[in-house]
């Protein structure tokens, strides 16, 4: 009775783990939209357009994950969102993944009920000043007054940073990016902090981008990616293999261009890559032809990189540590197999 009595009980949390694991697949695709929280001011990244069109990096990677899901890249509501209520969205389900610039740290892994689904974009927090002060270097910051965006990894960093240094400053904080670029440009501090491709792009956005630097060092690792629930293993599988999928797509040479003639090839890992063989839709609760619908639509990592903040954007910025790993950088995807 006893041994029965086990089984039973096994079989019914086994029930109620796999209906919480596909509870979000499922209802986007009942929805028929995936709800993408991000933010709305960071040129490159995700921005809207004055008709309201999201364009950028991680605009892309969302509209990539609707791709896997609903085959339609362009199925996405994006729900802007300020730093501080970003988490709270996706813990209350407001939003199905968060594709914010959002540094991975270990408390916001095991404290916040949220799993990051990799890395998309390696970055460091810095500085920008204006060339008219003459600061060469993050030590020559002794007594500057530092705008920051609230409810970031910022405040923490030039915490850590200042006072290993022993320098003295003072921090203005604001709610959301835009009001701090908006400070800065108005003299209402001496120093913008953030991180470097956010302080690249607001400098884009400036009336006088040519009157401020980003200096060069780094105070910290940076590493953004993609966010959801935790508790849905299904959904975090998914918000993860779209993100590696379009990684193995650029070490593979498979581009949005030549995707569908690559499905004939004789190489393995481009087979297992596009669903020809293995079962890399099965296995996620997917069509077998997601993978190409995502590289299709939207592109291979290097295509979004380069056409959002890469040499075919404004930003130009360089691959670094965002480059393939036989490429000189530490990208890559596990082996899908």
């Amino acid at each position: 009775m006893r041994s029965t009595l086990k089984g039973l009980i096994a079989v019914a949390m086994a029930c109620t783990a796999s209906s919480a694991w596909s509870a979000t697949l499922d209802n986007v695709k009942k929805n028929g939209v995936l709800t993408c929280g991000t933010n709305s001011a960071t040129a490159g990244f995700s921005l809207p357009d004055n008709e309201g069109k999201w364009t950028g990096f991680v605009v892309d990677y969302c509209r990539a994950v609707a791709a896997a899901v609903l085959g339609d890249a362009q199925k996405v509501k994006f729900i802007p969102l300020t730093p501080k209520d970003r988490f709270t969205a996706l813990q209350s389900g407001e939003i199905d993944i968060l594709a914010h610039n959002a540094t991975w740290t270990s408390s916001r892994d095991m404290s916040l009920g949220i799993l990051f689904a990799g890395t998309y974009f390696y970055d460091g927090q810095g500085f920008m000043v204006r060339k008219a002060d003459n600061i060469t270097s993050a030590k020559g910051l002794d007594g500057a007054s530092i705008c920051v965006t609230q409810g970031t990894t910022t405040e923490l960093n030039l915490a850590d940073y200042f006072r290993s240094q022993s320098i003295k400053y003072t921090t203005v904080g604001f709610a959301d990016e835009e009001a701090v670029v908006k400070a800065y440009e108005e003299g209402r501090c001496d120093v913008l902090s953030a991180d470097t491709s956010t302080l690249n792009a607001s400098r884009l956005r400036m009336a006088k981008p040519d009157d401020s630097i980003v200096l060069p060092e780094l105070i910290s690792k940076e590493p953004l990616g993609p966010a959801v629930r935790q508790g849905d293993d299904q959904w975090f599988n998914v918000a993860k293999w779209t993100l590696y999928v379009m990684v193995a797509a650029e070490e593979f040479g498979v581009t949005s261009k030549n995707v569908d003639a690559m499905k004939s090839s004789d190489n393995p890992n481009i087979r297992r890559l596009l669903g020809v063989e293995g079962s890399i839709g099965k296995d996620i609760g997917l069509g077998d032809n997601w993978p190409v619908e995502v590289i299709k639509q939207v592109g291979n990592y290097g295509e979004v990189f380069d056409r959002n903040v890469g040499k075919d954007s404004p930003l130009k910025m360089e691959r670094g540590l965002n480059a393939l790993w036989n490429k000189g950088g530490i990208q890559y995807a596990p082996p899908i197999r």
